[in-house]
């Protein structure tokens, strides 16, 4: 999957992480970038098109599918992170509806898209999708719950032609991380990895030094290798 002329879904875009996909897609000759944000979002390149999506909201994600007429590849970059201690279900609640239910529902309303282009889906997790991290408690287990939704979908659409990825972050300079006092990679070198891994098709894309560490273990281990025997049930 080479970035060169293919049309991208970005959510997220105005900021961190997904600001610098969208500069990366350019860079690499991206033809059109759809940019999902909330709120207004001004870009000096044509090829940047602004589009309001709010991936909770089942209305905009309709009013999207309208506007976009072919996708190759989608970015389910959104996301939300609150500390808690899973005292709060709707702290719980919240983290889902974003994490989990917003990426779901914006996958299947692109998959037709993505099935006929034989494009490629981009889920940005985090490597608590494998290990929770208790500060976070509620976006881990947002997190770990879309992990197991990309590994059923890669099954899924392997046959149909769709590449599914999950990209696994560590510490990365971010609103997000803000509180962590720890090393943090950029989020331009993060951007560079996950583009990287997408067109080297990697099932896994570990973008930063912290996750990177983890990539050897995971690719060879035991529980990659049960994802792939599972598969074999599709």
């Amino acid at each position: 999957m080479n970035l060169a002329n293919k049309t991208i879904l970005i959510t997220g875009a105005n900021r961190g992480i997904g600001q610098t996909l969208v500069t990366e897609a350019l860079n690499r000759g991206a033809k059109r970038i759809y940019a999902g944000t909330r709120v207004a979002l001004k870009h000096p390149d044509a090829r940047v098109i602004p589009i309001t999506l709010d991936i909770t909201n089942k209305d905009q994600i309709r009013q999207a599918v309208q506007e976009i007429p072919d996708l190759d590849i989608l970015v389910n970059n959104a996301g939300i992170a609150v500390y808690d201690d899973l005292s709060d279900r709707e702290t719980v609640i919240k983290h889902l509806a974003v994490n989990f239910f917003g990426t779901y529902d914006l996958t299947q309303a692109f998959l037709p898209l993505l099935i006929s282009a034989k494009g490629a889906i981009v889920n940005i997790l985090s490597i608590v999708s494998l290990a929770s991290l208790p500060p976070i408690a509620s976006y881990s287990v947002s997190k770990a719950a879309a992990f197991s939704m990309t590994q059923s979908l890669r099954a899924y659409l392997a046959g149909k032609g769709v590449n599914v990825h999950a990209v696994l972050t560590g510490p990365v300079d971010t609103d997000m991380n803000r509180g962590f006092d720890i090393p943090k990679a950029s989020p331009a070198s993060a951007a560079t990895a996950i583009f990287d891994g997408v067109e080297q098709g990697e099932d896994e894309i570990f973008p930063d030094p912290m996750s990177a560490s983890l990539a050897e273990g995971w690719r060879n281990g035991p529980v990659k290798a049960m994802e792939q025997q599972n598969a074999a049930f599709v």
